[in-house]
């Protein structure tokens, strides 16, 4: 089936040039992008001059957290979840969860996320949720052996892992220690082996907190610096040098870290040391929100402040994190761009506010609306209708 996405202001992310055009999809890849298009096609979908870009990935979400939009209360974080949170949940069903998944899934789709990075307890019923909405997904059961059921949550894990590796072409898996405090040195030297085994990403919360500083002993990190790594939050990294030259990527959660008074990581320093960035919302009960478009402002804004320099970082860079740089820290090839032989994963965008003068600092600071989105070519929604 080809389909061609008609009369859009085209951003790549392969560089900062703007093209105005078509694109043509054929089946779920990306096979041409043209100033015109005249070739046989099966739908046209008329961009009517908004921006169509890839969508956005978010690196680091807790999909099961729906119901628990705006609980963090003015509380810190190990209050939050020692009080708050990890209570609650435990009263969770997984029926309960598998709702929530499919809620974050369905405003993810809505605000132009059409790939997300979910570390939750549930299992079974989460899974099928995000089959449902049909979203690209990098999937995992949440690990960790502070308590005695260590083993059971491996097994958990495993077993979905073996059931479902082969059969959804848009999930795929990681192995997620929750955190280097939850869990023993043992258990994450048993999920290394495990995610090099079966050539598994390690998704993992790392200094999120001072206080983890004091609770994570200095080396405690080793035992992972051979998987290929998603470090989620990352606001007080001291071995920089030990994380280059590895295949290491940091997870920036600007609304949740301020929420929760945990910091600002420096994503200028990690960006100066080859670290790849990229973005996460956190779980919604901490971040606000799934819309990542209302996250990216302060990864644009914060560094600049923390700076003084307003050259420190550009839109364009930003929105690079938010597309390409995801796709590399997922493992997902080919995802991220406006190219011939990627993915078609990609939405339309409407700027509100007018005149527009730069359209990536547009992107990140106006008003918007996302119009239509498409997962690995197929609509899921289209002119605000969700057909999922």
């Amino acid at each position: 089936m080809v389909t061609v996405i008609k009369n859009g202001i085209i951003i790549t992310m392969e560089n900062e040039k703007i093209i105005k055009g078509d694109i043509v999809i054929k089946d779920n890849i990306i096979q041409e992008v043209t100033p015109h298009y005249n070739g046989q096609c099966d739908k046209i979908i008329d961009a009517k001059g908004n921006i169509v870009m890839p969508g956005l990935i978010n690196a680091h979400t807790h999909l099961g957290m729906y119901n628990f939009r705006n609980t963090n209360d003015d509380l810190k974080l190990m209050d939050w979840l020692n009080n708050k949170i990890w209570p609650a949940e435990a009263k969770m069903t997984n029926e309960e969860i598998g709702a929530a998944t499919y809620l974050s899934c369905l405003e993810m789709i809505k605000t132009g996320t059409t790939c997300c990075n979910d570390q939750y307890f549930g299992f079974r019923e989460n899974f099928d949720a995000i089959v449902k909405s049909r979203i690209r997904c990098l999937y995992t059961r949440c690990l960790m052996d502070s308590d005695d059921q260590g083993d059971k949550r491996f097994q958990e894990f495993e077993n979905i892992y073996c059931q479902e590796k082969d059969k959804n072409y848009l999930i795929t898996f990681s192995v997620s220690p929750h955190s280097l405090y939850t869990c023993s040195h043992e258990y994450i030297k048993r999920c290394s082996t495990y995610a090099k085994k079966h050539q598994l990403p390690i998704h993992i919360h790392y200094m999120e907190t001072k206080d983890e500083l004091k609770m994570v002993p200095k080396g405690a990190l080793k035992p992972l610096l051979n998987n290929k790594l998603i470090l989620a939050h990352g606001i007080y990294i001291e071995n920089i040098k030990e994380l280059q030259n590895k295949d290491v990527s940091i997870v920036h959660n600007p609304l949740s870290n301020l929420a929760l008074g945990c910091g600002i990581a420096d994503i200028v320093k990690y960006k100066k040391a080859n670290l790849n960035v990229c973005i996460g919302t956190d779980g919604i009960g901490s971040g606000y929100s799934l819309n990542l478009f209302k996250h990216l402002p302060f990864v644009y804004l914060l560094p600049k402040g923390m700076y003084q320099d307003p050259s420190i970082i550009t839109a364009f860079e930003v929105l690079k994190m938010a597309t390409i740089n995801g796709a590399k820290a997922l493992g997902i090839n080919n995802l991220g761009l406006i190219k011939k032989g990627y993915k078609a994963d990609l939405i339309i965008v409407k700027l509100l506010d007018k005149p527009i003068n730069n359209y990536f600092v547009a992107l990140l600071t106006n008003n918007s609306e996302v119009l239509t989105t498409i997962v690995n070519g197929e609509v899921l929604m289209l002119n605000k209708k969700l057909k999922v």
